[in-house]
């Protein structure tokens, strides 16, 4: 019935899914029956007086609220109140609005009224009366709402000035994921590998795959930096070519309004020149005309007048008329023998009138020929315009003058020696810019350019001078020494011309993209190097070599480790009896000897005692070797200054601190050597590999047995200058040199 009643009231039932929305009575009548037993509304007020009691201590005791919490869920277990709609509908009050449409949002929002509250909560002895009445089941409508209420106080939400009831739900707190699908690429939990659809898919821990993430985002940076300069080079390019295109055309619209002028200017002096000589050939012609005929009208005249002096002088007597007719005879003769002009001087017809525009034609020929060009102007050699085989020259051309091509000839610089013709090598470019490849590295060219056009070509301009970049620089792999703090590195130059600067780039070993460059030294000027390291790391070391034309490619890379100290042993100081292996780490002498009156005296290479020294980095600190003996050999192992004398024992002068050993008799004798003294002090157990402590902060030499780990002997030294390892052998046998490792627990400094 309550579904059909709401259809046809047209109420909207539906509420949104993240909420339990329980209707509730926004009018809450005072006289309305108290149906509910007096039992439930003593505990109805035990809930209310716990949930005010819980409001006034502010956070509120745990216990009182679980003990109301229980009470209600009881009463709604009484009462059949489970079902979210029974408590809202089965109550709904008859004076609810009835409108097509829902007018309650999914929480309901009601002003608090502590007195009514007080009101409603006194009506415990209606509900006596109702009970004796015998209502049961539901009780009154008033009872039911006050039920509502306190089961709304224990499960909703209030503000103090309005009370906003929302039935929560417990929602599962979603975890953080901590594991990366490769398949699905995506972040999972760790349980969803197992039970859901990740289950046979490729997982990495999250860490992992952030690593990853990060390094190939870093390689595509890189790339899309290359593409960047690429694409930035092309629009130069592009913009170079636009403004070559855009200066020709511009001079080719100057040139040809320039000539068309010239053309309208002399068309304009033809015309009037043919006006003027027409205008004149005119005015000669109507004047000879007009000369004729006025002659012809005089001759009429007087023919009229003969005429009729004639006709008179026939009426006359005939003396008379023989006295006129002798005159009249000699006057007719002298008329008629009188040439008179019959004929027009001027014929009526125009005569051809042929324009002569040759001239015109000229200059609408010069239009297409146009003068040669200036000579154009080569600028200087811009930093890092070239390689090791290349270089790009730049010109430009100050004039207006029309270009069609380019001419580009260059040749290396003349060296000193005499008679020694340079080829020289032409290219043909449209630009004003040209590569030009196929060169020698580190190598001075001298440019010139001329610009051409159908005239012909440009003078040549002055001659610049370009360098390539060097050859990429060598490094010594067999020399470099390291520590804990630093690495000294050198190189061979590579070039055959001295070049400006050399940069020592270091990248870390893990990683060693280009763009990984996690530091740079730069402006070297020798071929060696001491760059600052962090101790415990591996490193990738490369070498570039500068001058005025940019830097060249980089060096084969060098590995270095900063573990330990590492050096090698220095063939320049080694004695001729002995021989050092491939690796610079081990000392033999052999049974040959070379005669000692053949041996001359050297102040870098041992001549009177058999030894050889290291080359350790110049790097105050500490440092640590080892060195494995042969217990029946003769042998001496110290340190010593670079310039202590070579034809002395070593421990013989103050410039060197050894252990020696000698071995006679089966019995070992040990002594701690410097400046010919050595204390009193026994070694029982032979030592198979020496520990050698050097501790400059301290000024300290330390032996150790580190088989044992015993401390033999400890040295305080005067270390103004920088000191090197130190071996000698006495006899036939060798010597290991054990370094670049890390300091052993047993070693301290004493």
């Amino acid at each position: 019935v309550e579904e059909e009643s709401g259809q046809e009231l047209g109420l909207d039932r539906s509420t949104p899914k993240d909420f339990h929305f329980y209707h509730m009575d926004l009018h809450d009548s005072e006289d309305r029956l108290q149906l509910f037993p007096e039992e439930n509304t003593r505990m109805r007020k035990e809930v209310v007086q716990a949930e005010m009691a819980n409001e006034s201590r502010g956070a509120g005791d745990g216990k009182a609220q679980r003990d109301l919490q229980e009470g209600v869920d009881e009463l709604v277990h009484l009462y059949g109140l489970e079902d979210d709609h029974e408590l809202g509908d089965e109550f709904a009050d008859e004076n609810m609005p009835r409108t097509g449409v829902s007018e309650y949002p999914p929480y309901v929002m009601k002003r608090r009224d502590p007195a009514r509250e007080q009101r409603d909560w006194r009506l415990s002895g209606e509900t006596a009366e109702a009970e004796d009445l015998g209502f049961g089941g539901w009780g009154s409508a008033g009872q039911c709402q006050d039920l509502r209420e306190a089961y709304r106080y224990t499960h909703g939400r209030a503000s103090e000035e309005y009370e906003c009831y929302v039935i929560p739900e417990e929602e599962d707190e979603e975890e953080a994921a901590d594991v990366f699908c490769v398949t699905c690429k995506t972040p999972i939990r760790a349980f969803q590998k197992v039970f859901d659809e990740h289950k046979e898919h490729e997982v990495i821990p999250l860490n992992e795959a952030l690593e990853s993430a990060k390094d190939e985002i870093h390689k595509n940076m890189y790339k899309l930096e290359k593409q960047i300069i690429e694409m930035e080079n092309f629009a130069n390019h592009l913009e170079e070519v636009f403004i070559t295109v855009e200066e020709n055309f511009g001079k080719q619209e100057q040139n040809f309004e320039s000539h068309y002028n010239e053309i309208l200017e002399t068309l304009a002096q033809k015309y009037e020149e043919k006006i003027q000589a027409l205008g004149e050939k005119k005015k000669e012609k109507l004047e000879a005309l007009y000369g004729q005929l006025v002659s012809c009208g005089e001759n009429l005249d007087t023919c009229k007048e003969l005429m009729e002096t004639i006709e008179e002088m026939c009426h006359e007597e005939k003396v008379d008329f023989i006295k006129d007719a002798m005159a009249m005879a000699d006057r007719l003769g002298k008329f008629l023998k009188a040439k008179t002009d019959v004929e027009i001087s001027a014929q009526p017809e125009f005569e051809d009138q042929t324009l002569d525009f040759s001239d015109v034609e000229q200059l609408m020929g010069s239009i297409n020929t146009i003068p040669a060009p200036s000579a154009p102007v080569i600028n200087p050699q811009a930093p890092n315009s070239a390689t090791g085989s290349s270089v790009r020259v730049c010109w430009s051309l100050y004039s207006d003058d029309t270009v069609e091509s380019y001419q580009l000839s260059y040749r290396p610089v003349q060296d000193s020696s005499p008679g020694k013709d340079q080829a020289e090598f032409t290219v043909t470019v449209k630009e004003t810019y040209c590569s030009v490849t196929n060169l020698v590295p580190n190598t001075q060219y001298e440019f010139w350019v001329t610009a051409h056009n159908r005239a012909g070509p440009s003078p040549s301009s002055e001659h610049a001078v370009y360098m390539t970049a060097p050859s990429p620089p060598i490094i010594k792999t067999k020399e470099i020494r390291s520590c804990e703090e630093a690495v000294l590195i050198c190189w061979e130059s590579g070039n055959l011309n001295p070049v400006d600067s050399y940069t020592v780039e270091l990248t870390q070993a893990e990683s060693p993209e280009a763009s990984d460059v996690t530091e740079s030294v730069v402006g070297i000027p020798t071929c060696e190097s001491l760059v600052q390291l962090q101790p415990g790391r591996s490193y990738i070391i490369y070498v570039r070599a500068l001058n005025t034309g940019g830097p060249s490619v980089r060096s084969e890379p060098a590995a270095v480790h900063t573990i330990g100290s590492y050096f090698r042993l220095n063939k320049d100081t080694c004695h001729p009896w002995l021989i050092i292996s491939e690796d610079g780490l081990t000392v033999v002498r052999s049974e040959r000897r070379i005669p000692a009156r053949e041996l001359s005296s050297s102040d870098t290479r041992f001549t009177r005692c058999v030894a050889v020294m290291g080359n350790l980095i110049p790097v105050r600190g500490h440092h640590y070797w080892e060195v494995e003996v042969d217990e029946h050999l003769d042998y001496t192992v110290g340190v010593a200054f670079e310039d202590v004398t070579k034809q002395e024992d070593l421990g013989a002068n103050c410039l060197s601190w050894c252990m020696r050993h000698t071995f006679a008799s089966s019995r070992h004798k040990y002594e701690f050597l410097h400046n010919r003294t050595t204390p009193d002090i026994r070694i029982t157990v032979p030592p198979k590999k020496i520990g050698i402590l050097l501790d400059y902060e301290n000024s300290k030499l330390s032996f150790f047995n580190v088989d044992l780990s015993q401390h033999l002997y400890t040295f305080s030294c005067q270390l103004h200058e920088f000191v090197h390892p130190c071996f000698s052998l006495e006899n036939p046998g060798c010597l290991k040199v054990h370094n670049g490792i890390s300091m052993p627990k047993h070693v301290t400094f004493y």
